[in-house]
């Protein structure tokens, strides 16, 4: 049980974030077991983009994007402020992130689509959901997909085929030790992958250039990578 003296001080960002940053200069890293290799990944495309010139939003913000990024400029979302399922935005931007959002979704492919909607020519989303984990809602929990699957659901959004790119990560270790709670990476677990226990499942999609804009208005310049 939480002792209740700490109950209120682990509620605080301010405090979390200290803890964060004195178990980081131990070598203990805090981030999900989970979302170790996906965060490596994900964020290393995101370096190669040139994150200063990129306008970012990210649908249901939390610290992780913005911890490791100084964006030109950044914006977040949230639920149920904001439904990505039936709402966009005037504002266009050169990339949209959805970080543990879609498995939540009642309609993810009306999401994805406004998402679409949403991004300048030449913009990309980037998306990660889990597969392997367990149900978890927040409020409800609806999907899962493979990479494949991944993919199929972004075509339909109206992204081509030849724009995305997929992959995860995952094996049974992981997948065990999360059946009771979540784990984090600590000092050491294994990052071995096994293609046939995923965990996590991302992909990036680009938006292409010569998409005629029918949504409506938006910033007239388009994102140049």
């Amino acid at each position: 049980m939480m002792d209740t003296t700490l109950g209120p001080l682990l509620k605080r960002a301010s405090f979390r974030e200290r803890v964060r940053r004195s178990l980081s200069a131990v070598g203990f890293d805090t981030t999900d077991w989970v979302r170790v290799v996906m965060y490596r990944e994900c964020f290393a495309f995101v370096r190669s983009l040139g994150p200063h010139r990129l306008d970012a939003l990210e649908i249901s913000g939390g610290v992780q994007w913005t911890r490791a990024f100084d964006f030109r400029s950044y914006t977040a979302t949230a639920y149920p402020g904001f439904d990505i399922c039936a709402e966009t935005m005037e504002r266009r931007f050169d990339l949209i992130i959805a970080d543990q959002v879609f498995e939540h979704l009642q309609w993810p492919m009306r999401a994805g689509r406004n998402i679409y909607r949403m991004l300048r020519p030449g913009g990309y989303f980037v998306i990660c959901t889990p597969f392997l984990l367990r149900v978890h809602a927040s409020p409800i929990d609806c999907n899962r997909w493979t990479e494949q699957g991944l993919s199929c659901l972004l075509q339909e959004c109206g992204f081509p085929e030849a724009s995305i790119t997929t992959a995860s990560w995952g094996n049974r270790r992981c997948v065990k030790a999360n059946f009771p709670k979540w784990r984090r990476y600590g000092w050491y677990r294994p990052l071995h992958n096994e293609p046939d226990f995923p965990v996590m499942v991302w992909a990036f999609a680009r938006k292409p250039f010569d998409v005629e804009e029918r949504e409506g208005p938006g910033e007239p310049h388009p994102a140049t990578f």
